[in-house]
């Protein structure tokens, strides 16, 4: 039973949608049996058929849970069940109570699957959100994994208002650590009480032990990895939604002799010039190094046409907004699918200078559509891109970046060689279907091995 914030296609915000839209219908093609429960939002627009509506039994000296509404999709093999409360019947996914918001769905998500008859044999909980299902699910006896998609947003509240919104008993936070620097931190939740702990990537699954990537953490991801409960199982990526084969926004393509089309119709629809394109498409946030991007487009426009797709930080759109006049420059704010589609296809280079990369999936998109990556040497970036399909650079600047897209540059004029870097990057393979088996298979192991002991754990 995967427990998630988002899952595409009813609700997404970025790469978690992603992942739960696809990994759970790829485990239950390999024989699995599985339930995705996710928050039952006012936006989702798909038709849900109700199952229970009620009042649940909260536990003795907490605040009550409010009235709580069930409702189910089955597709692909997958049954979604979709936990609503009064706290998320309103637009958008993610607001600044969400700690509150978060804490009455993991409250709510165990007494529900007891209404409804359901016991998981292992619960997959992802991202904070899910932390306080995990630790609840601890409690109950059940088996759990915790996925930490991106380390740097934990679900911190102060410890005052905190303790009593989560359920736990006291002896949580004094004995467990789960206070946090005088906050109670629902990421924290997940990672002491799972059975094992996974990152979307190997390479974050060690960056995480050390100050530089911890976010605050290391020490509790050091202990983790110390009793073998940490590791790294790297994304995969919807290779049916994302093919140039059989794209339907884009001049189809198998190979990068087919590219030229898509090549040409980006270039005509933003009117560049003949220089390549170098494209991003990527939240405006200072984690994704945009701020690096937008620090070197003084040295980029002599070599590149760039084209970014994005939203986010307003300093960061204010930033691009400067260059729009510039011929060189295309900045299309916010998100498009169909546009990113053909961004992807279009652009002959791809810029992602993360500052960290828990795993990264554009990068993957964008070498299947042979659109050769430069990136910085972090995370699932060091994972996912061949020294020779790719570039990477490693100090978390403009200038670094500079110099490896000018590598790229000078690559780029070798017709030839850029012709074999794109066809080795459009062979590599990134399927869920590696990924599924690794988490059936340690789904197994925490069924088979000793629990985790309740106790003893660190302070972070």
């Amino acid at each position: 039973m995967h427990v998630a914030s988002e899952v595409f296609p009813f609700s997404r915000s970025g790469g978690l949608g992603d992942v739960l839209g696809v990994l759970p219908a790829v485990q239950a093609g390999l024989g699995a049996e599985v339930t995705v429960v996710s928050p039952w939002y006012a936006d989702v627009q798909e038709a849900v058929t109700p199952l229970w509506r009620g009042v649940l039994a909260g536990v003795p000296g907490q605040p009550p849970l409010p009235e709580v509404r069930v409702g189910e999709v089955r597709r692909g093999g997958v049954r979604f069940l979709f936990v609503g409360l009064p706290a998320f019947d309103r637009a958008g996914l993610y607001h600044p109570d969400d700690v509150w918001r978060f804490s009455l769905f993991g409250r709510a998500v165990l007494p529900v699957l007891a209404q409804l008859g359901v016991r998981p044999d292992v619960l997959h909980g992802h991202d904070w959100q899910a932390g306080l299902v995990v630790a609840h699910a601890r409690l109950a006896g059940v088996r759990s994994v915790f996925t930490v998609h991106n380390l740097q947003y934990q679900g911190r509240w102060n410890l005052m208002d905190g303790m009593g919104w989560t359920g736990l008993p006291e002896w949580a936070f004094t004995h467990q650590g789960l206070e946090f620097h005088g906050d109670v931190n629902l990421m924290k939740a997940g990672l002491v009480f799972s059975s094992q702990v996974t990152t979307v990537s190997p390479t974050y699954a060690r960056e995480i032990t050390t100050p530089a990537f911890g976010e605050g953490l290391e020490g509790l991801m050091r202990h983790l990895q110390g009793q073998g409960r940490l590791s790294g199982i790297l994304n995969g990526l919807d290779q049916a939604r994302w093919n140039p084969a059989t794209d339907p926004d884009v001049p189809v393509f198998t190979d990068p002799r087919g590219k030229g089309a898509a090549v040409a119709a980006l270039r005509a629809e933003f009117g560049l010039d003949g220089a390549p394109v170098l494209a991003s498409v990527s939240r405006l946030a200072e984690q994704k190094g945009m701020d690096l991007l937008i620090g070197a487009l003084p040295q980029l426009v002599q070599d590149w046409n760039v084209v970014v797709l994005g939203g986010g930080d307003p300093a960061l759109e204010a930033g691009l907004r400067e260059w729009e006049a510039h011929p060189r420059v295309v900045f299309a704010q916010g998100m498009n699918e169909p546009l990113a589609h053909r961004i992807y296809a279009g652009a002959d280079a791809f810029a992602m200078p993360s500052r960290f990369e828990p795993c990264g999936l554009s990068q993957m998109i964008a070498m299947r559509y042979g659109t050769l990556p430069v990136v910085r040497a972090t995370g699932g970036l060091v994972d996912t891109v061949p020294a020779d399909v790719g570039f990477s650079f490693g100090e978390a600047s403009a200038g670094a970046l500079v110099a490896a897209c000018r590598e790229a540059r000078a690559a780029f004029d070798d017709p030839a060689g850029w012709a074999a870097r794109a066809a080795r990057a459009m062979r590599l393979e990134f399927s869920w279907d590696g990924p599924a088996r690794e988490y059936l298979g340690l789904y197994a192991r925490v069924l088979s091995g000793a629990a985790p002991a309740v106790t003893g754990l660190v302070e972070a």
